[in-house]
């Protein structure tokens, strides 16, 4: 496909991802490509992570199996693109189809949504399982507060690896890139831990990942802005631009925390600071250390309608490349 009809159909994607989300009747039926992508990761991981291995072995391993997990994606992608090109216009409705079901809009909104449901209408106990389901820290270790930051942070993490990532990947290279994409960053979700088993195997995914993820989150940082904006005025647009400028690289990630810093100004609250993983404690600075100590669940309901807001900004800006390449 040209650039125009990618952004075509990116921009059908978007939509019908934020009308959609994940069809649950549909997933029951079938194995989505990310379950497909996790089998293929994880069969990768059995029999290439052996333990017997050095960390070198472990590492060289990792490198050959994330080049042959790219490959796959790509060639996939290429199949899937020219078969689609021999339907014509129904050729673009498929792939829409399958380019929305990469896109994370509806399910990440439903999901956080979800925790403040929980911990409006069940309390400390539903909050902590409502959000145990979106982020890997462990929930009996948080207070309501911690609940909704944690909520509020994979809100803003996930936009830019789930949403935007995505997005701009197909946007450019088409479903080769966007495949790819998505493999890679399932990868570094199961392999690309600093734990002893994936240190080293899962070194290059991670690394990857990072580089494959550095346009998405900086970009992230201006949606996330012109949707503060949109919702909140521009008081929240510029400290959204601010608060990312400045602590953006506080976190132990080179990308999460834009995005994290971004919804942190545009909110007016603290974000991340040390948490725990697997009773493990992981200390970090707090990113907008000057903003509100105490995050509620209305933070969470704010910050998805600052989210909603964004991908809406992301649709138009999507919609508006579109009219110039025609």
């Amino acid at each position: 496909m040209t650039i125009d009809e990618n952004l075509l159909v990116l921009l059908l994607a978007l939509l019908l991802d934020r009308i959609l989300g994940d069809p649950q009747w549909l997933w029951s039926r079938l194995p989505h490509p990310v379950v497909l992508f996790g089998e293929a990761i994880s069969f990768a991981d059995r029999q290439l992570n052996s333990v017997s291995l050095t960390g070198s072995q472990r590492r060289m391993n990792g490198v050959a199996a994330i080049v042959a997990l790219l490959l796959v994606a790509l060639i996939a992608g290429f199949a899937f693109d020219r078969f689609f090109a021999l339907f014509g216009l129904a050729g673009i409705l498929l792939e829409t189809g399958l380019v929305a079901i990469f896109l994370a809009q509806k399910s990440l909104a439903d999901h956080v949504s979800a925790v403040a449901a929980a911990l409006r209408h069940e309390g400390i106990a539903g909050g902590r399982a409502a959000v145990s389901r979106i982020v890997g820290r462990d929930p009996e270790t948080l207070d309501e507060p911690a609940v909704c930051r944690a909520a509020i942070e994979s809100l803003a993490e996930n936009f830019s690896d789930g949403v935007v990532a995505p997005a701009l990947w197909y946007a450019v290279f088409g479903l080769p890139g966007l495949l790819a994409y998505k493999m890679l960053n399932t990868a570094d979700s199961m392999i690309g831990h600093k734990s002893e088993k994936y240190i080293d195997f899962g070194w290059a995914a991670a690394r990857l990942d990072d580089f494959a993820n550095w346009p998405a989150a900086r970009f992230s940082i201006l949606l996330i802005a012109a949707g503060a904006w949109l919702r909140r005025g521009t008081s929240a647009c510029r400290e959204a631009i601010r608060v990312a400028v400045r602590d953006g690289g506080l976190h132990r990630s080179p990308n999460s925390g834009r995005p994290e810093a971004a919804m942190a100004g545009a909110l007016n609250v603290q974000l991340a600071g040390p948490r725990i993983y697997g009773g493990v404690i992981v200390t970090e600075p707090m990113i907008n250390n000057a903003g509100r100590d105490v995050a509620t669940l209305r933070d969470i309901e704010d910050g998805v309608s600052v989210f909603h807001a964004s991908c809406m900004v992301l649709a138009g800006v999507t919609f508006g490349l579109f009219l110039c390449f025609l």
